[in-house]
């Protein structure tokens, strides 16, 4: 029994920054290490930015400078600048700031006075200073402590705040900035506040026509008619058909990026086939409406809840407490002003209705093929052992756990066998392929369903009625790092991309890094993922390591695998670039245009002694 006490020195008192540091997850959401866009590096530029963004929704500063070289990020506005006494305090003592008072902040990003606190309390280095006026006060912090505290200076700056840190590295471990995300970030700012101009490692961003420059920039192709831009108070949509498949939303809440959307979102879909419905004074289904609609929704709410302190999907049912609901006020608008807009724009509307019959007709013909597929499917999961599913799903919003949720697909059975043995039961899917998948690209989504292996894979994601119910949150394509791999891995793309694109631009797909070489001595054991890596651990390591090519993955053991995908992993996310075409893309790698890439290929091969490996020029082509 003495070793079950219960006693007054079992309870502990845990200071702001212990606490946060404790529990990072509760402030920022999960650490990772700059694979995907919402880690927790990403996080700590938001938290900090967010605070520049209201000062300028409040109307004072309209230029932000953002800098991000060698893990060090700094942030300067030019607001108002924090109150100087009040410095130390702002960045270092929870639940302060301005942003209780309704009046200087009634629609603001940040509400609960912790995120610059969080970002300090997770910094091995922090600085903050404010200039107002003609005077300057500044203060340091280690991991959330106080090291220096300036006096009050005069200086010549302009009125506004500057914050800089770097990351704590035994927090937040081996991570890099990639600039696709920071870049993408800074844009969706832009564009939720035109007249802002944010400079970016030297590069100046700004938007002029705010939603409607986000779908130009982002829309994969042209679109099937001009955007439709809608604005009124509070209130600002975008949208048009695209040309490939699924609906692509993109969702704001006072500037903050809802990425997992939420009742606003969920409003505007209900909405927008409600009214179309309405125009045309016929049923139509609504999936067959919102078939390849790219849309975007930014609204402003007094107040908002949230669901997390990383703000990534509103909870809020009403506009602001005690007012209009959501649902109603977003339906409110658009019944008025897009009706408006089809009745002022005849030519539109009807391109609107033949996209919408087009959907139709599609849907009937796939129907039959649909149920075959998902009785196959069903039979097939009873019976075969390409799945090994996880426990733990994406779905499960109430599980901690459910963001963890990763499908590895691999090919071969000594491959997912090894992964299976070593993988985390709860949170880790295994699916194994057969062979080669076929290549899809031109071909009609009747292939998906006729298609055991895209069928299966398909069925496994649950993803054919709806995005939302997507069963795993990261989709990690595992192959050899061999030319027959690399063309697995092709084919596999080429599938979600023209088929999916959703899981691709939401940032759900990744592809695995596996060590190249296993380098060891009898003291220790180093694995490599490049010449170089194995080079270093040859000279850190000494004379006569036992050195091991590991030629594809069945290669590696159970045991050796669950260091590289457990807290080690290293993933390299599928990222679409702002000017990326998927069309285009497609066409280039999986087309006919064999000479094309061939001379591309020999151009820009690099093989030792510059001899251009034959049969890997044949299977790249």
């Amino acid at each position: 029994m003495a070793e079950n006490q219960y006693t007054e020195d079992n309870i502990r008192s845990l200071d702001w920054k212990e606490h946060i540091r404790l529990r990072p997850g509760m402030y920022i959401g999960k650490l990772g290490d700059g694979a995907a866009a919402d880690d927790g590096i990403y996080i700590l530029i938001k938290e900090v930015v967010d605070n520049c963004i209201d000062e300028f929704v409040m109307g004072n500063g309209k230029k932000i400078e953002i800098k991000v070289q060698d893990g060090k990020v700094t942030v300067r506005d030019y607001g108002r600048g924090i109150p100087l006494g009040k410095v130390v305090d702002v960045v270092s003592k929870m639940n302060t700031g301005g942003k209780y008072d309704s009046k200087a902040f009634k629609k603001s990003v940040g509400l609960n006075g912790v995120g610059t606190k969080a970002v300090n309390a997770l910094s091995s280095h922090f600085q903050v200073y404010s200039v107002r006026e003609g005077e300057k006060k500044l203060a340091e912090f280690s991991r959330g402590e106080l090291v220096n505290e300036g006096k009050l200076e005069k200086t010549s700056e302009d009125n506004g705040t500057y914050v800089e840190f770097i990351a704590d590295e035994t927090i937040f471990k081996k991570y890099v900035f990639k600039t696709a995300y920071v870049e993408k970030m800074i844009w969706n700012y832009c564009y939720l506040n035109r007249g802002l101009s944010i400079h970016y490692n030297g590069q100046k961003f700004q938007s002029k026509d705010g939603l409607k420059d986000l779908l130009e920039n982002n829309m994969d192709g042209d679109p099937l008619y001009p955007i439709i831009h809608l604005e009124g108070e509070d209130i600002e949509v975008a949208f048009t058909h695209g040309r490939t498949y699924g609906e692509d939303y993109y969702s704001f809440v006072n500037g903050q990026h809802t990425t997992q959307g939420g009742t606003h979102q969920s409003a505007f879909r209900e909405s927008v086939a409600k009214v179309i419905r309405d125009f045309y004074n016929k049923n139509y289904e609504a999936s067959d409406i919102r078939q390849s609609i790219v849309a975007a929704i930014a609204v402003k709410v007094v107040e908002p809840v949230f669901e997390s302190q990383t703000k990534t999907k509103l909870g809020s049912q009403e506009i602001e407490p005690g007012g209009k609901s959501m649902r109603a006020f977003i339906n409110d608008f658009l019944k008025d002003a897009l009706d408006n807009y089809l009745h002022r724009n005849p030519a539109i509307a009807e391109t609107i209705e033949k996209k919408i019959k087009q959907s139709e007709r599609e849907r009937k013909e796939l129907s039959g093929i649909r149920k075959l597929a998902r009785d196959r499917a069903k039979k097939s999961s009873l019976h075969n052992k390409k799945l090994r599913d996880c426990r733990i799903h994406l779905t499960d919003i109430k599980d901690e756990r459910a963001e963890k949720t990763t499908l590895f697909i691999t090919e071969g059975d000594s491959a997912s066998g090894s992964i299976t043995k070593s993988r985390d039961v709860n949170t880790q899917a295994v699916f194994s392929l057969k062979g080669k998948p076929l290549n899809c690209y031109g071909l009609t989504k009747k292939i998906v369903y006729e298609n055991e292996e895209f069928n299966l894979i398909q069925a496994a994601l649950d993803i054919e009625e709806d995005m939302d119910n997507l069963r795993y949150n990261k989709i990690v394509i595992a192959t050899d790092a061999d030319v027959d791999g690399m063309h697995i891995r092709m084919l596999l793309l080429t599938y979600f991309l023209q088929f999916f694109p959703d899981l691709v631009k939401r940032n759900h797909v990744y592809v695995l890094q596996t060590p190249l070489f296993r380098v060891r001595n009898k003291q220790k054991t180093i694995y490599c993922y490049s010449d170089e890596e194995r080079r270093k651990a040859i000279d850190a390591l000494g004379r006569n390591p036992e050195i091991t090519r590991f030629k594809g993955l069945g290669e590696i053991s159970p045991d050796e695998f669950q260091h590289f995908i457990g807290e080690d992993i290293r993933l390299d996310p599928v990222l679409l670039t702002k000017d990326a075409s998927i069309d285009e893309i497609l066409s280039y790698y999986m087309g006919k245009n064999t000479q094309e890439r061939q001379e591309f290929i020999i151009d820009n091969l690099r093989v030792e002694g510059d001899i251009v490996d034959e049969e890997l020029i044949e299977k790249a082509s």
